[in-house]
């Protein structure tokens, strides 16, 4: 399996980012529909440094006082290869529990 060396908060953030572009608060709630996990402010904003550092992410100009993100195509790409990765992983541990 490839890995994408990326961690489970950046790929929430990929997730969510996927869907269109977003604010901060916008990904957390976001996040928290689609995963059932809150992401704290220290972590999301930790992932959305890193993911911009990998040039998978970039911000958006300012929506009044808030800071919109957008996926890049890197980012796009990033993204793709994690969930195909990802998918692998569910169906192999869906095949060891149906062996149980």
């Amino acid at each position: 399996m490839p890995d994408t060396g990326f961690s489970d908060a950046q790929y929430l953030v990929l997730a969510s980012l996927a869907g269109g572009p977003k604010h901060g608060h916008a990904m957390i709630d976001d996040i928290e529909k689609m995963s059932g996990s809150r992401l704290g402010p220290g972590t999301l904003y930790g992932a959305i440094t890193r993911l911009e550092q990998q040039g998978w992410i970039e911000p958006l100009p300012f929506d009044e006082r808030r800071k919109p993100y957008q996926l890049t195509a890197s980012g796009r790409s990033a993204f793709t290869a994690k969930c195909k990765a990802m998918k692998l992983v569910v169906r192999r541990s869906a095949a060891r529990l149906a062996a149980l």
